[in-house]
C-alpha cells in the first residue's frame, strides 16, 4: 500500500491542489502550504542553475504547471480565509505584510506592485520570448543536425545505438521547447492573477469590513492592506522564483557547465576588461562627492584580479609546450616507435655509408597506400598519450566501412610535417597528395544553413569534405549557433570526416591484387566449391579485380562476394560471355546486386532520382560510336554543355536529402552516360531501371531534357 502511494505521489498531490479550490483550510495548514510552496520554488530555482543542459530537467513544463496550480489554489485559501476571517488568513501572511507595510500602506502597496510588474514585464517577458525564438530555431535545426547524424555514422564515427540515441535527443529538445514556448504563457497568467487577487482582496475585504462589520474606514484599510500586501507577497515571491527558473533554463541553451563554472571560467578569461574596468572606476573618484573609499576598494580589486589572470593566462601556453616536450621526444611518434628511433639513430653508421649497401635503397621505395601528415598543432589530436582519439576514431571508421561496402581499408600512416601549417593536414594515396584541409583546434565548426536567418560571429572557411560554406567559432557560441540553425562539429570530426570522405572516393584504387586474394581467401570459408571451381580457371583473380575496382568506383558495395563471383561464373560458363565485354559482366553484376544497390539510395521505401526525358535517351543512344575500347557517347559541344548544366542544376535537389545525387536510365545507356557524366561530377550515381529492387517508389524530383538548340543540330 504504502509504495502505491508512493508510486502516485504526483498524482495524489495535483488531487490535492484541485480540493484546496473547494475545501476551506484552517490557517496552519494554509500556512504549511505556503511554506512547502517556497520551498519548492527555491528547490526549482537551484536545479536550473546547477544543470549543464535543459534536458536534465525536460519535465520542467509539466512542473511549471503544476506549481502555478498549487499556487493559484494556496491564494483561493487565503482569499477564502481573509475576506471570511476579517483579514485573518495565518502567520505567514501576517508576518510578510507587517514586514513590508511597517505602518505605510501606500509604502507596502508600491512595493508589492513593484515586485509584480518587475516579474511580469521583464522577467516573464524575456523568459517568454527566449522561449519562442528557442523554439522556432530548435524545429529549423532538426534537418541539419539529422544530416550531421547521418554523415556521422556513414562515415563509421558512430554506431546505430549512438545515432538512435543522437535522433532521440534532437527530438526531446525539439518537444521540450515547444512544450516551453507555451509553458511560459502560464507563467504570464499567473501574473495577472496575483494583481486580481490584490485587487479582490482589498476592494472585497474593505467592502466587507465597512458593511458588515460597521468597522471605521481607517482601521478597514489598515487590517486588509496588510493581509493584502503579506497575501500577495507569499504568493508572488515563489513566483518570481519560478519565473527567475523558466529563464534560467531556457537560457542555459547557450552554456556548457553549471552556470557557477561558466561564470568562473567565462569571467576569468577576461583580464583585460577586469583591468580597463578597475581603470575607468579611478576616474570616477575625481568627481566631487563621491564615496572615495568605496570606489577606491572596487577600483582596486578589479585591477589586482586582472593582473594576476593576464599572469596566469600567459604562463599557461608555456606550461603546455614543457608538458609536451617531457611526455614526447618525438611529436607525431608513438612512444615505442620514438625509442626505437632514437636506438637506431645511436648505433647507426652514417647516412652515406648506409646506402651504399645497395639493398638498403629498396626501402626508399616503399610507397603507403594512405598516408596523413599533420602541423604541429594537430598532433595532440593523434597522440593518444596525449588523449588524442584520432586513432580509436579511424578504427572505427574502418570497421564501419567494412560492414557496409566489404572492403577492408589499409592502415593509415600518421606523421607530423615540418613543412604544413601549423593547423594543416594532408591526406595522400599511395605516396601522392589527393586533398587537405586547415582546422582550428580551439573552435568548433558551424555548417551554415540554406536559409540563414541570423549569422553568428566566426572565421569564414569551407568545410573540406563537402565545400559547404561554414565558420569556425569560439566553444560558448556553439549552442548559440544551434539555435540559429547552424549544424555545429567539433574539430576532430571536421578532420575525421574529410579523411573518411577521401578514403570512399579513392577506396577503387586501393583494390589492389594482393587485396583481392586476401578476399578470395575469406570467401572460401563459407563458398569453398564456388571458389574451388571459380578460381583460376574461369575467374582469374586480373578479371575479379577490374570488377572489384569498377563496383568500388561507383559507390556499389562488394560485401556479398559470393554473389559477385556466382554471377561472374555464370556469365561466363553458362551465357558464354566473353571477358573482354567488361562492361557488360559488370552490369549483369550489379542487376544481381540490385537488392544491396536499392538500399544504399532508397529512404523510407522511396528512391529520389533524376531521370532523362525519352527523347533526350534516344539521341544519346543515337550518338553512340565504335571505338578501340568499345562504344562510347559522341556529342556534340552544344549538347553536351547543355546535359551538364542540367545535371549541376538538378543535383542541387539532393543537397537537403544527405544523399548523392542518383540518375536513373535504362540499362544500355547507364554504362555509357556513367563514363560522360563522371568525368564532370564523380560524385554522381547512375543506376538502371533492372537495378533497382520491385518494392520500391521511384520519385522523380528533376529531369534531364534534350533542349530545342541540340535538338535541331
Amino acid at each position: 500500500m504504502a509504495k502505491k502511494l508512493v508510486d502516485n505521489s504526483v498524482v495524489l498531490f495535483v488531487l490535492t491542489i484541485i480540493l484546496l479550490l473547494i475545501i476551506p483550510l484552517p490557517a496552519p495548514l494554509v500556512d504549511a502550504a505556503i511554506v512547502v510552496n517556497m520551498a519548492i520554488s527555491m528547490m526549482i530555482l537551484v536545479i536550473t542553475m546547477s544543470i549543464r543542459e535543459p534536458l536534465e530537467l525536460s519535465i520542467f513544463p509539466s512542473l511549471l504547471l503544476i506549481t502555478t496550480l498549487f499556487r493559484l489554489g494556496i491564494n483561493v485559501s487565503t482569499t477564502r480565509n481573509i475576506l471570511s476571517h476579517g483579514g485573518s488568513s495565518g502567520q505567514v501572511i501576517k508576518a510578510f505584510g507587517d514586514f513590508v507595510v511597517q505602518g505605510n500602506v501606500v509604502i507596502g502597496l508600491i512595493i508589492y506592485l513593484i515586485i509584480v510588474l518587475m516579474q511580469f514585464i521583464v522577467i516573464t517577458k524575456g523568459a517568454e520570448r527566449v522561449s519562442e525564438v528557442a523554439a522556432r530555431f530548435k524545429l529549423d535545426a532538426m534537418p541539419g543536425k539529422q544530416m550531421a547524424i547521418d554523415a556521422d555514422l556513414s562515415a563509421g564515427i558512430i554506431n546505430e545505438q549512438q545515432a538512435r540515441e543522437r535522433r532521440n535527443k534532437i527530438q526531446t529538445e525539439s518537444d521540450f521547447y515547444g512544450a516551453m514556448d507555451g509553458a511560459t504563457k502560464i507563467v504570464k497568467g499567473d501574473g495577472v492573477m496575483s494583481l486580481l487577487t490584490t485587487a479582490i482582496n482589498l476592494i472585497g475585504g474593505s467592502i466587507i469590513g465597512i458593511l458588515q462589520s460597521g468597522q471605521d474606514i481607517g482601521t478597514v484599510l489598515s487590517t486588509y492592506s496588510i493581509a493584502t500586501v503579506g497575501d500577495g507577497l507569499v504568493g508572488q515571491i515563489p513566483s518570481l522564483l519560478i519565473s527567475v527558473s523558466t529563464g534560467m533554463i531556457v537560457t542555459r541553451a547557450v552554456s556548457e557547465g553549471s552556470l557557477n563554472e561558466d561564470i568562473s571560467k567565462q569571467f576569468t578569461a577576461q583580464p583585460r576588461a577586469m583591468m580597463i574596468t578597475g581603470m575607468v572606476m579611478l576616474v570616477l573618484m575625481v568627481i566631487p562627492g563621491m564615496p572615495f573609499l568605496q570606489i577606491g576598494l572596487v577600483a582596486g580589486s578589479f585591477l589586482v584580479a586582472g593582473y594576476f589572470l593576464q599572469r596566469r593566462i600567459l604562463r599557461e601556453p608555456a606550461l603546455a609546450r614543457e608538458e609536451a616536450y617531457q611526455r614526447e621526444p618525438l611529436a607525431g611518434v608513438p612512444r615505442a616507435e620514438a625509442a626505437a628511433a632514437q636506438e637506431e639513430a645511436k648505433q647507426a653508421v652514417s647516412e652515406e655509408e648506409y646506402y651504399k649497401d645497395v639493398s638498403n635503397v629498396y626501402s626508399l621505395l616503399q610507397v603507403e597506400p594512405i598516408e596523413m601528415d599533420f602541423g604541429y598543432s594537430l598532433i595532440p589530436l593523434a597522440d593518444e598519450a596525449s588523449g588524442g582519439r584520432l586513432v580509436s576514431r579511424i578504427v572505427i571508421f574502418r570497421r564501419q566501412y567494412a560492414q557496409d561496402m566489404g572492403f577492408v581499408m589499409p592502415s593509415i600512416r600518421l606523421r607530423d610535417a615540418a613543412n604544413l601549417g601549423t593547423n594543416e593536414y594532408v591526406i595522400k594515396i599511395k605516396g601522392e597528395q589527393v586533398a587537405q584541409g586547415e582546422i582550428l583546434t580551439d573552435y568548433y565548426l558551424a555548417l551554415e544553413p540554406d536559409d540563414v536567418e541570423e549569422t553568428i560571429d566566426g572565421i569564414e572557411t569551407i568545410e573540406p569534405a563537402y565545400g559547404i560554406p561554414s565558420r569556425w567559432i569560439r566553444p560558448e557560441n556553439r549552442e548559440k549557433a544551434e539555435l540559429f540553425g547552424y549544424t555545429v562539429i567539433d574539430p576532430l570530426s571536421v578532420m575525421l570526416s574529410h579523411l573518411s570522405e577521401t578514403v570512399k572516393v579513392h577506396a577503387y584504387e586501393l583494390m589492389s591484387r594482393q587485396e583481392v586474394a586476401r578476399l578470395v581467401e575469406n570467401l572460401k570459408k563459407t563458398a569453398p566449391e564456388l571458389c574451388t571451381e571459380a578460381f583460376p580457371n574461369v575467374v582469374s583473380f586480373s578479371l575479379l579485380q577490374r570488377v572489384l575496382t569498377m563496383l568500388l568506383r561507383e559507390g556499389v558495395s562488394i560485401k556479398d562476394l559470393e554473389t559477385i563471383v556466382e554471377t561472374m561464373f555464370q556469365c561466363i560458363t553458362e551465357n558464354g560471355m566473353q571477358v573482354k565485354d567488361l562492361d557488360q559482366l559488370i552490369e549483369r553484376v550489379r542487376i544481381s546486386l540490385k537488392r544491396t544497390i536499392t538500399r544504399m539510395y532508397c529512404t523510407d521505401g522511396n528512391m529520389r532520382v533524376i531521370t532523362l526525358d525519352s527523347e533526350l535517351e534516344r539521341s544519346l543512344v543515337n550518338s553512340l560510336a565504335r571505338g578501340e575500347n568499345g562504344l562510347y557517347l559522341a556529342l556534340g559541344p552544344e549538347l553536351l554543355q547543355s546535359l551538364i548544366a542540367q545535371v549541376a542544376a538538378e543535383s542541387r535537389k539532393f543537397n537537403t536529402l544527405s544523399m548523392p545525387p542518383v540518375i536513373l536510365t535504362s540499362q544500355v545507356m547507364r554504362p555509357h552516360f556513367y563514363h560522360l557524366i563522371e568525368q564532370f561530377y564523380p560524385k554522381i550515381r547512375v543506376l538502371s531501371f533492372n537495378e533497382v529492387a520491385n518494392n520500391v517508389q521511384i520519385q522523380a524530383i528533376g529531369s534531364l531534357r534534350l533542349d530545342e538548340q541540340s535538338q535541331e543540330e
